[in-house]
């Protein structure tokens, strides 16, 4: 994986790309669960020049460096660098770990991390639940239930003031659960959501900021993946990690609700109120009015999803399930319901389909966590890790000093890596740093994660935002309305706000993260892995 793909490891999608839209009415194509393309050019021949003579200049030092220590920190130059020049994490990771073992302790130490550091990374039994979560999003995205999953809470929301976009908030936090991929969703939902806003006189600011905002929620409610590689990464049980992440992202999702319905009362026009629902381009784009009926009606066609979340959760909480257990029960249910809702469009190609897909995308993690184990043992043969603990300890920095230089971190790297590559590249390095600080680990999993998928929409480095000006650049997104970066940065400066005090919340309130898995654990009498 690099700054170019998506959590699979799959290039992203280009700015004309129409693949990820979301089922409608009609029979628009499906969704695609993890688009392909490209977010941003690859480096020329002069950045190429610079950054391979910048890995000659680090591969010098590392060699000729007088202690194990500075040859440990040349090796973290090394895989910044490789990083930057667009080098997939798993490589820029595990390479200059290997040779730094190598430079500092020779070829007995190298061969013994090749050895056991593939295995040890993947091999745990909690880490088996991995591939089932992605294999769900896999098939509930080709059965066409994500899309089903949006025109649902369209429906039961649209009567409130900003009820389209309080709508499509839970559709985006519910979304990205699913697959995994904010990306991914956010090309998703935006090409759906965008228009349908726009069409009822939503101002356009509006529209892209509620999408930008929709899908942060959701790598943090399980089924997560993140939660689960972190989990992995840091050795903290599965079951409490995956349950630590929902009451945090449901009220995290609630909170930019409210911050719409109250926009929608203080400002209507802002959501469309008392105005044409029209937009200047087409007199006929006008929303259908939705009635109680509809909305009912609705339900029934994500009976699976419910289904789905039964059985993941009831099972859980009931203790009839350790979290692998319900990972896999959750993907048989969901392909069952996948053959059930494709019957007659060749249902098992859809399956054949999800799991070549799932192979690729867990294929991809665990090489990543494969390099992010190397980068541990570099770290330890090396004595880097108690030295930057040290230095981090003598900075003299308070939990909340520490906390807030964090935040700061994460948004910067922002600019150039998804969550995931973050976590990878950080986590090792900090979890030393915890004891100390009085950070619980289980806490921390839920902080990074949410500061990962923060730093992705917070202009001007974030990601988020330029790829969601690359949607509404599409004329069938943007319906002739013309939506420059400054309203997407100023959509920003309105939501993002709603998040800081959030994030705050967190920090004042740590056992927010701490009650659900305490309740599961008395109610179902332990949660293993």
């Amino acid at each position: 994986m690099n700054a170019n793909t998506d959590l699979t490891g799959a290039p992203l999608p280009p700015e004309d790309s129409r693949s990820a839209t979301i089922t409608g009415t009609g029979h628009p194509k499906a969704t695609k669960l993890f688009p392909t393309g490209s977010r941003r050019e690859r480096p020329g021949v002069l950045a190429l020049t610079i950054g391979f003579g910048l890995v000659a200049v680090c591969l010098i030092g590392l060699f000729t460096s007088p202690s194990a220590a500075i040859g440990g920190a040349w090796c973290i130059g090394m895989m910044l660098v490789l990083l930057f020049l667009s080098v997939p994490v798993a490589i820029a990771l595990s390479v200059p770990s290997i040779i730094g073992v190598y430079a500092v302790s020779g070829i007995p130490a190298t061969m013994n991390i090749l050895a056991t550091a593939p295995f040890s990374a993947v091999s745990d039994w909690s880490m088996s639940v991995l591939p089932m979560f992605i294999f769900m999003g896999m098939l509930l995205t080709q059965s066409g239930l994500s899309g089903k999953v949006y025109r649902v809470a369209d429906h039961w929301f649209s009567w409130l003031p900003g009820g389209i976009g309080i709508g499509t908030t839970f559709a985006g936090a519910g979304l990205s659960a699913v697959t995994g991929s904010t990306i991914g969703m956010t090309y998703a939902l935006g090409r759906a959501g965008i228009p349908e806003m726009l069409k009822a006189g939503y101002d356009k600011r509006m529209a892209v900021g509620t999408i930008m905002v929709s899908g942060m929620t959701g790598n943090l409610i399980p089924p997560s993946i993140l939660m689960v590689v972190y989990a992995g990464i840091a050795s903290v049980p599965v079951g409490p990690a995956l349950m630590a992440g929902a009451l945090p992202g449901i009220v995290l999702a609630v909170c930019f609700a409210a911050f719409i319905f109250a926009l929608g009362v203080v400002a209507p026009k802002l959501v469309g109120r008392g105005q044409s629902a029209k937009t200047a381009t087409d007199a006929n784009t006008t929303r259908p009015t939705t009635t109680w009926s509809d909305r009912f009606t609705s339900l029934t066609s994500v009976w699976g999803f419910a289904v789905i979340l039964v059985v993941l959760f009831g099972g859980m909480f009931s203790g009839i399930f350790t979290p692998t257990e319900a990972g896999a029960a959750a993907a048989l249910c969901s392909l069952l319901l996948c053959l059930w809702e494709k019957r007659g469009e060749h249902p098992w190609r859809k399956v054949a389909d999800s799991a070549m897909d799932t192979v690729a995308a867990t294929s991809a993690i665990f090489f990543i966590m494969i390099g992010a184990t190397m980068l541990t043992s570099l770290l330890a043969i090396t004595g880097l890790a108690p030295i930057l603990t040290g230095l981090i300890t003598d900075l003299g920095l308070s939990r909340i000093g520490f906390l807030l230089v964090l935040i700061v971190l994460y948004i910067v790297m922002g600019m150039f890596f998804d969550t995931l590559s973050m976590m990878l590249l950080t986590i090792p390095i900090l979890l030393p740093t915890l004891e100390t600080m009085g950070v619980s680990p289980l806490w921390f999993g839920v902080f990074v994660v949410l500061l990962g998928e923060f730093a992705m929409v917070t202009p001007p480095v974030g990601i988020i935002p330029y790829i969601v000006h690359s949607i509404a650049k599409n004329s069938e997104v943007n319906l002739g309305a013309t939506v420059t970066l400054r309203d997407i940065f100023i959509s920003l400066l309105w939501f993002l706000p709603v998040g800081v005090i959030f994030l705050i919340l967190m920090v004042a309130v740590p056992g927010m993260t701490e009650w659900l898995p305490d309740l599961i654990s008395r109610t179902s009498g332990g949660m293993p892995g």
